[in-house]
């Protein structure tokens, strides 16, 4: 599957840097156009065969989560990951319908918001799943309590996909190159702090792995906790290392788009598609799956109950057991009355 795409963008990045012996025109001289056309919305003509292609991986991702999330019952991946895929559907159908209809201002402003920001709901979901690493292998050794960590790391979340979602919406209402990049500054905004927030994360979670190595706790454990195992279960370091390739991937679709987007509409890299289809597309793509095979269904167990619902519990299953002891003894008496 990687393969397949990044063999495509290949292909596409040598027709964008090796000139043509009729002139040099490069990446869409097959259609006849030049690869830089500033009167087109985009400054090219998107690839049909790709944009069908990265809403084929899309689709098949999207139907995935939604069926291990019900088998799962792992409820989160619906608001994260699914919406996620949702919302890149949308973008790559907009721009296969651009493909066809490169002047259309329609779809190109589909694809201006739900491309930007459709990612950000599947980062959240690296926020949980780690929250819950952390309450498996020792919450001790975390700078956060564990809850914090889907509370802040999600809300802040939630903070850069509304100001993206602002500046995507100024950018695909403006009538003006000016009004497009101040729509653009207002995105900008929100990926660099997304960016930020990502960087954060990425050093909490190191500062958590390195002091559970060497046995440094920010604080004691509680006295109720349940001992942390002393090694890492096999399943977990999976987790880990599908955590950490997400977050890699994520920074590196970040850079892009602070990079593009800092040069505003009319710079290369936006009027790019290569650069597009290969940090943007491709990457999400990466990170989408990486949740798909390495699902916390399989590899992470569930939150283990606290201390306060176990002893709900046990309060719960003393006073099913009183009723039980009553009845029994009614019957009894009303069986001694009858003889």
């Amino acid at each position: 599957m990687a393969s397949l795409v990044f063999a495509l963008m290949a292909r596409q990045l040598e027709e964008l840097e090796e000139p043509s012996e009729a002139g040099g025109l490069g990446m869409n001289e097959t259609m006849g156009m030049p690869p830089m056309q500033p009167e087109l919305p985009y400054g090219y003509i998107p690839n049909e065969a790709l944009g069908i292609m990265f809403i084929a991986l899309f689709g098949v991702s999207t139907v995935l989560h939604f069926g291990q999330a019900l088998y799962f019952r792992t409820w989160f991946l619906l608001p994260t990951a699914v919406l996620c895929g949702a919302g890149e559907l949308i973008g790559w159908v907009a721009r296969v319908w651009s493909s066809s209809e490169p002047y259309a201002d329609t779809p190109f402003k589909m694809q201006i918001s739900t491309t930007i920001i459709a990612p950000t709901p599947l980062l959240a979901a690296s926020f949980i799943i780690f929250s819950r690493i952390v309450r498996q292998l020792g919450p001790e050794y975390s700078l956060l309590p564990a809850r914090w960590y889907a509370w802040v790391f999600v809300s802040c979340d939630l903070v850069a996909l509304v100001v993206q979602g602002v500046g995507g919406g100024l950018a695909s209402a403006a009538v003006t190159l000016d009004e497009a990049n101040k729509g653009s500054d207002i995105m900008l905004g929100g990926i660099g702090f997304q960016f930020a927030v990502v960087i954060l994360f990425t050093l909490l979670v190191a500062d958590f792995l390195i002091r559970r190595q060497i046995s440094r706790p920010w604080r004691p454990a509680a006295a109720d906790a349940t001992p942390a195992p002393t090694l890492i279960p096999t399943r977990t370091k999976v987790m880990l290392y599908g955590l950490a390739f997400s977050t890699l991937v994520f920074i590196v679709r970040s850079v892009y788009r602070v990079v593009e987007l800092a040069e505003g509409w009319g710079g290369r890299i936006i009027r790019t598609e290569v650069y597009f289809n290969a940090l943007d597309g491709a990457m999400i793509v990466l990170a989408i799956f990486t949740w798909n095979f390495v699902h916390p269904g399989w590899f992470l167990p569930a939150p283990a109950a606290t201390a306060s619902d176990n002893e709900k519990d046990g309060h719960e299953k003393a006073k099913n057991s009183d009723e039980t002891r009553t009845s029994v003894a009614r019957s009894s008496i009303d069986v001694t009355v009858a003889v």
